[in-house]
C-alpha cells in the first residue's frame, strides 16, 4: 500500500463507507453507482460499477492503494483476480460497525495520520450510542415516528409486532439480527422476525394479524415511497420510513440515533 502521508487512493464498495470517508475528507477515487452521498462530493467520483458488480479493468486503471468492501453487500468475487489490498467489514449490528470503523482506520492512518483525532471523534460517538439504553414505544406518539416519511394508515390499536419490509415480489423483510433491527431497536422500534438463518427472509402478509400489525416500507432499497396507492389497499397500518437512516452505517445512521437518544 502507498506510504504517502498526505494521501490515499481509495476505491468504496459500499455506499456507507464512501458516506462515511468522505465525511471524514478522505475522498474516494472509485465509488459504486448507489454510492450518492453526499452530494455533491460524490458526483465526481469515478462509478466502478455496482454494489455487485465491477469493472476490474477500470478499477485497476485507479491504481487505487486500498478498496473497501463489506461481506453483507459485496461478493465473494470482488476479493479475487487482483491484488489490490482490501479491507472487508462485515456489519450486522452496532458493535461490528464500529468494529468496521476501526479496521478502516487502522489502514487508512497509516497513510492520513492527521485523521486519527477524526476517527477517533467518530468511534466515540458510535459508543456513546451503543452504551445508551434502548427508547421504548417509540409508536405512542404516530406522528414522532422515528425516519417516517409519510404515513400509509396510522395504527388504530395497540401495537403488537413491527416489521420492516424492504422488498415487494416477493415481500421480503429485515430481521432483529442485521444492522436494521439493530437501529430499529434503538430507535423503539424492535422488528418481531428472528433470523433462523436468512437475515431478509420472505414473509406471507396473510400470516399477520392484521389488527396488530404495523410495516414500516423502506424508501430503499426498494421505493415504496413511490409505491403509495398500492400499499393504501392492505389491511396493515403501515408507513413509509426513510431507508438511509436505518441501513447506512457510518455516519448517516450516527446521526439519525443521536438526534432521537
Amino acid at each position: 500500500m502507498s506510504k504517502s502521508k498526505s494521501s490515499v487512493r481509495v476505491i468504496s464498495m459500499v455506499p456507507s463507507w464512501t458516506e462515511m470517508l468522505t465525511s471524514l475528507n478522505i475522498k474516494p477515487v472509485g465509488r459504486t453507482r448507489f454510492c450518492i452521498e453526499p452530494i455533491p462530493d460524490v458526483l465526481n467520483i469515478p462509478i466502478v460499477g455496482g454494489t455487485k458488480d465491477w469493472n476490474l479493468n477500470l478499477v485497476q486503471s485507479l491504481t487505487p492503494d486500498l478498496i473497501i468492501l463489506d461481506k453483507d453487500e459485496n461478493p465473494k468475487s470482488m476479493t479475487e483476480g487482483h491484488t489490490i489490498p482490501m479491507v472487508i467489514t462485515h456489519v450486522r449490528d452496532i458493535k461490528s460497525c464500529i468494529e468496521g470503523i476501526e479496521q478502516i482506520a487502522h489502514v487508512i492512518s497509516q497513510s492520513r495520520p492527521d485523521l486519527g483525532g477524526i476517527i477517533d471523534s467518530v468511534l466515540a460517538r458510535w459508543q456513546h450510542v451503543e452504551n445508551t439504553p434502548l427508547k421504548t414505544n417509540s409508536i405512542a406518539n404516530p406522528d414522532q415516528l422515528p425516519g417516517l416519511i409519510q404515513w400509509i394508515k396510522k395504527p388504530e390499536n395497540p401495537v403488537q409486532s413491527i416489521h420492516y419490509l424492504i422488498w415487494k415480489n416477493p415481500w421480503m423483510q429485515a430481521t432483529r439480527e442485521t444492522f436494521i433491527g439493530a437501529i430499529a431497536a434503538k430507535a423503539g422500534l424492535p422488528l418481531s422476525t428472528i433470523s433462523t438463518g436468512n437475515p431478509y427472509p420472505e414473509i406471507d402478509l396473510h400470516s399477520l394479524n392484521s389488527d396488530h400489525s404495523l410495516l414500516l416500507f423502506s424508501s430503499e432499497p426498494y421505493p415504496f415511497h413511490k409505491k403509495t396507492d398500492e400499499l393504501k389497499s392492505l389491511p396493515f397500518a403501515s408507513a413509509i420510513v426513510d431507508g438511509q437512516s436505518f441501513s447506512w452505517f457510518g455516519v448517516r445512521s450516527l446521526k439519525f440515533l443521536e438526534s432521537l437518544l
